[in-house]
């Protein structure tokens, strides 16, 4: 067992082992860290404590000092020079003819280099937007290509839910997001519905994943065929919120039943797939 303190340099960030350099630290104080890049400032999310070894990757950094009031003058002033430097860099790819969305702008503490996040479609060759910015800024410049989760993981927004991103909130890391979890919560296979800001599957649908499939063991599976007061007909979807079910009746009507309403006749055997135009749904593998 080793003691460390866990930081992270953004919201919901990926978290990092530092190793305590004796000050007390609580969650939510901001430090700053020694990091190979450079020292960069980040936030305590959780103080001391002891973990296995295995989990280490050494060597082992460490916290540098707690932020003074002295420190955070520095911190505000290299805010205000990363915005300077964004717009720098956008003149800079306007003039080389890049294909590239500039992100975000982040100096370590210490000027020890100035990295540019960005996306794209595809490759980009910045070989000589680096060797300008950095004559402009006599530092170490780096360019790092994000994805789009990232791109909306870092700019922040609101969800078609109303509520704020998920990945920006709280979300510290992205998983496997896939087609067959939307079928699985009977949802319209929309991909305007399904799709997240980003453009990629809607990071929800994993996460809420589990509870639909428990709730749906209640529940005929679609494609069913049972008898109502109505007659015969086949379940089309199901809500499990209000636990009623969409029936395709023989005669052609569409109708609406409580669970206790109906009773299972048969099961049909179908091709599971739905005819969808997948191409237009973005999975994350």
């Amino acid at each position: 067992m080793i003691e460390v303190v866990t930081v992270s340099f953004s919201r919901a960030g990926k978290l990092y082992y530092f190793k305590p350099n004796g000050e007390e630290l609580k969650a939510g104080d901001a430090v700053i860290v020694n990091t190979e890049k450079g020292e960069v400032v980040g936030k305590v999310i959780k103080p001391l404590e002891r973990v296995p070894l295995e989990k280490i990757v050494l060597p082992l950094k460490e916290v540098i000092r707690k932020m003074t009031e002295s420190d955070w003058v520095v911190y505000r002033q290299l805010q205000k020079e990363e915005e300077e430097a964004l717009k720098i860099c956008e003149r800079k790819i306007e003039e080389h003819g890049l294909k590239m969305k500039l992100i975000a702008a982040q100096y370590a503490f210490n000027k020890g280099y100035l990295m540019f996040f960005f996306s794209a479609d595809g490759r980009v060759d910045f070989r000589a937007l680096v060797k300008d910015l950095a004559k402009i800024f006599r530092t170490r410049i780096e360019l790092r290509q994000i994805g789009v989760r990232d791109v909306a993981k870092m700019l922040g927004g609101i969800g078609v839910c109303g509520q704020e991103l998920c990945c920006s909130k709280w979300l510290r890391s992205f998983d496997s997001v896939s087609i067959k979890m939307s079928k699985a919560q009977y949802l319209s296979l929309n991909p305007s519905r399904m799709s997240g800001v980003c453009g990629r599957l809607m990071c929800c649908l994993r996460y809420e994943e589990d509870i639909y499939k428990e709730i749906a063991k209640k529940f005929p599976d679609v494609d069913t065929l049972v008898e109502t007061e109505r007659g015969e007909g086949i379940i089309k979807n199901i809500n499990v919120f209000t636990k009623q079910v969409f029936v395709l009746l023989n005669d052609g009507a569409e109708m609406t039943f409580d669970l206790d309403e109906i009773t299972v006749k048969d099961i049909k055997t179908i091709d599971e797939d739905v005819e969808i135009d997948e191409t237009k749904i973005v999975e994350e593998d």
